[in-house]
């Protein structure tokens, strides 16, 4: 049961409608916190937020898109009357799958303003009002595709990679202020994202995760950061990370292509 009286009465979401974000809404409701959505698709965001009125939450659904700068604004202005304990950044992906040289660089812009900016904005502001109440936690959902490069993920590689070492220096700068800062590093989760690409969960020796579990993982590690590799992919994240880089590199670029279907 996650900590209200620290981590409450609040918590904000973003990537909160569908997969592990609506698990870490309905979780979190029913440990009795009250829940800010935000998500790009009013469908899905609506269902969960209904979901977790249905447990007993108050909630407050934000159909935003994360890319626009703009929506900063939106979130601070609809949370100023709230006391915020939980901020979970659940809302990243790879929004442009494609060689670096064949897109076009506002394209690379969005990936970086979904997965690094509004990540940065919001840590920021909620970060600053959970240090001077001195308590409160901060997830961020991080991703195995960090670990090394990859085709068609150029940039988010790299922003997956930026976040592991932001979290780990926000837990270190934020450790003696009484907020706890965790980045949730995801391997295979069988998310409707991750469906809707078509990745084949049944490559023999692939682990594959569950969002539920996902979710509870992490919320039940908030004060153990600063990085929880989640659901048994400890050792891959191991073996990415060696001096040998072009061999892990080739290795997981064989591998991906059998997770994508693809030889």
């Amino acid at each position: 049961m996650v900590d209200i009286s620290k981590y409450g009465p609040w918590a904000v979401i973003a990537g909160g409608s569908e997969g592990i974000g609506a698990e870490f809404a309905q979780q979190l409701a029913s440990d009795g916190f009250n829940v800010v959505l935000i998500a790009r698709k009013p469908g899905p965001l609506e269902d969960t937020a209904q979901k977790c009125r249905e447990i007993g939450a108050e909630v407050r659904a934000l159909a935003l898109d994360l890319t626009d700068p703009e929506s900063t604004s939106r979130v601070i202005a609809e949370t100023a009357d709230l006391e915020v304990g939980l901020l979970i950044y659940n809302a990243g992906a790879n929004t442009c799958s494609a060689p670096f040289l064949d897109a076009e660089l506002d394209d690379f812009h969005r990936v970086i303003d979904l997965n690094m900016m509004r990540m940065l904005d919001l840590v920021q502001h909620f970060g600053r009002l959970m240090r001077l109440r001195r308590g409160g936690g901060i997830l961020l959902v991080g991703s195995m595709a960090g670990t090394h490069g990859s085709v068609c993920q150029s940039v988010y590689t790299g922003v997956k990679a930026f976040g592991r070492l932001f979290a780990e220096s926000l837990w270190i700068e934020l450790r003696d202020h009484g907020v706890d800062v965790l980045e949730l590093v995801l391997g295979v989760t069988r998310t409707p994202a991750m469906k809707r690409v078509g990745l084949n969960f049944d490559v023999p020796g692939l682990t594959v995760s569950e969002p539920a579990d996902v979710a509870r993982e992490g919320l039940a590690n908030l004060a153990n950061g600063p990085v929880l590799i989640a659901s048994g992919n400890a050792e891959a994240i191991h073996q990415g990370s060696g001096p040998d880089r072009a061999a892990i590199v080739l290795g997981a670029h064989q591998f991906i292509q059998e997770l994508i279907g693809r030889k």
